[in-house]
Order: structure tokens, then C-alpha cells, then sequence
């Protein structure tokens, strides 16, 4: 575990920074938001990071109470990561980051790694004061789901929906970037017909009529 360091300035801002500034941390803390994950999960979602970078924060943010550890029952019996309600905060901080930083998104670069889930926090932002429920997504990349309003439990995840969806969105790559880079809201590209909404829940029903 790396000591803690610190700006050593009486601002909230600062301590903040201390906690969650460096490098990975908040990116970690996304991943997570997606539910428990294992080690070697989160090394392969968080292309670019060494194993002992990873290993340190993960140490450093149990430490700091923004994520736990537990082993899982057999059979599976591995060790999950896990953000606690502490960490779980970082979800509006993280999707403010994103939306600050849509105009510097531009085109994918060819050496630009890309995850379907990476698009779970501007969609989540997309149908912030709509009803909540289970939105499955998919794209050219695969597939996650998201839940709008999802309390104290995992606000996305990867794959298919875990139970019957209140909506399902189709979307291609393009669609994708278009979203991401604030180009175009959600409720525009499916009355653009760049969105395909399937679903009979209350959220799938706002959608349509938007």
C-alpha cells in the first residue's frame, strides 16, 4: 500500500483530489459501479494499466473506504472487489467529468480501446428525469444494461439484462460517438429513427413519444 498523499490545503476540493486524484482511481470506481468484479476482470476492462498499479489502488481505495474486498462462496471462491456507498457518490462526480469532457472526445482513434459498458454513464445521463427502470443496450460491441434510479444497487453491468427489460435500445457504433460527444440527445436520435426502442415499460413508452 503506497502511503497517502496529500495537497496538505484546508479545501474541500483538495481533499478530495487526495482521495480519488490519481491516476485510475476514478476509472476503477466506474467499473465497479457495474456490481462486484474480480481482479483479473478489471485489469482486462482497464486496458493500459500495469498489474502492480492496479493492485496498489485497489489497496489504497479499501483503505480510504471507497472500496471493499470479499471472497466469494463456493463454487466460486474467488476474491471480488466491491465500491462501497461511499464510492458510489463518485457517480454524478464521474458523469459530470463526462460531460465536461464530451468536447475532447472527437472521432475514435485507432488506438482508442473501446468497452460497450463505457457508454452505460452518458446513457444513464441521457434519461436522468424519465421513470426508472432496467434499459438494455445493445451495440456493435456487445451488449449491457443500465438501471435508471437504481439506488444502492449496481447502476449497470455488462451482457444482457437480468430479467424482463422495461426498454430495449439498438444503436450502431456511429450512434454511439454521436451520444457520447453531446452531439445528440437520446430522445432526438430515436425520433431520428437512429435509435430502435422495443419494450412495453413506462421507459420505452417516454421514449417513443419523445
Amino acid at each position: 500500500m503506497s502511503p497517502r498523499r496529500s495537497y496538505d490545503q484546508y479545501c474541500s476540493a483538495a481533499r478530495a483530489l487526495d482521495l480519488v486524484g490519481d491516476r485510475w482511481t476514478l476509472l476503477i470506481v466506474r467499473e465497479l459501479l457495474a456490481g462486484p468484479r474480480r481482479y483479473t476482470d478489471l485489469h482486462a476492462d482497464l486496458p493500459g494499466v500495469s498489474t502492480d498499479v492496479l493492485a496498489s489502488r485497489l489497496k489504497d481505495m479499501e483503505r480510504d473506504g471507497l472500496t471493499t474486498r470479499r471472497r466469494l462462496p463456493p463454487p466460486g471462491a474467488a476474491y471480488v472487489y466491491e465500491v462501497t456507498p461511499r464510492g458510489r457518490e463518485l457517480l454524478p462526480v464521474l458523469q459530470a467529468l463526462g460531460e465536461w469532457g464530451e468536447s475532447a472526445l472527437g472521432e475514435r482513434r485507432p488506438t482508442d480501446a473501446v468497452r460497450a459498458h463505457w457508454f452505460a454513464l452518458p446513457l444513464l445521463r441521457a434519461l436522468e428525469g424519465g421513470s426508472a427502470g432496467l434499459v438494455e443496450v445493445r451495440l456493435e460491441e456487445g451488449e449491457f444494461h443500465v438501471r435508471v434510479g437504481a439506488g444502492d444497487g449496481p447502476v449497470y453491468g455488462e451482457g444482457a439484462a437480468p430479467g424482463e427489460a422495461d426498454a430495449r435500445l439498438s444503436l450502431d457504433a456511429g450512434t454511439c460517438g454521436v451520444l457520447g460527444r453531446g452531439e445528440l440527445g437520446l430522445r432526438e436520435a430515436v425520433r431520428r429513427g437512429l435509435v430502435e426502442v422495443t419494450g412495453e415499460g413506462a421507459l420505452a413508452k417516454e421514449l417513443r413519444d419523445a
